[in-house]
């Protein structure tokens, strides 16, 4: 693999990884079901137009299938996951929804094991730091997905 291939498909990796809690947190909030925002976004938002001026990323399309697809289905050991990981006071229903969106997402690609804890975690802070550039958000989801990955996956460390 060519370095410039294997740099566009991180980025599809990457865009996939946004675009999956950016779909999470819109059934949340809208209360659609999975297949029909999966359609949503593989139709408008995968390549197509722009976004503050800039082309939106071609994503990865099987990676974004297999995080909406495992959020879903692992959401109840995901979130249990994430309120471990939280401070007690604050169980992940009275976090920010794009957080936890965002712990979903993670949780799902933690829980699948297919890619390294430490490249989900990095690429999942990053993820953070695009919603949050200004905040802690990022050195909160840092740690709380390195307390899910110990858990999710104790032999990687």
């Amino acid at each position: 693999m060519t370095g410039a291939h294997k740099s566009n498909r991180n980025q599809m990796r990457s865009a996939a990884r946004l675009y999956a809690v950016q779909a999470l947190f819109q059934m949340e909030q809208s209360g659609q079901n999975v297949d029909t925002v999966r359609r949503e976004f593989e139709t408008w938002r995968f390549g197509v137009g722009y976004e503050d001026g800039e082309e939106l990323a071609e994503g990865d399309v099987e990676l974004f299938r297999a995080t909406l697809e495992g959020a879903v289905s692992w959401q109840a050991k995901i979130d249990q996951m994430t309120d471990r990981a939280l401070v007690a006071k604050w169980p992940i229903a009275r976090i920010d929804p794009t957080l936890r969106a965002l712990f979903r997402a993670a949780g799902a690609e933690l829980v699948a094991a297919k890619a390294p804890p430490k490249v989900v975690i990095t690429e999942y802070v990053d993820v953070a730091k695009a919603f949050f550039p200004e905040g802690r958000e990022p050195k909160f989801v840092n740690a709380v997905l390195d307390h899910m990955a110990r858990e999710a996956r104790p032999e990687a460390f």
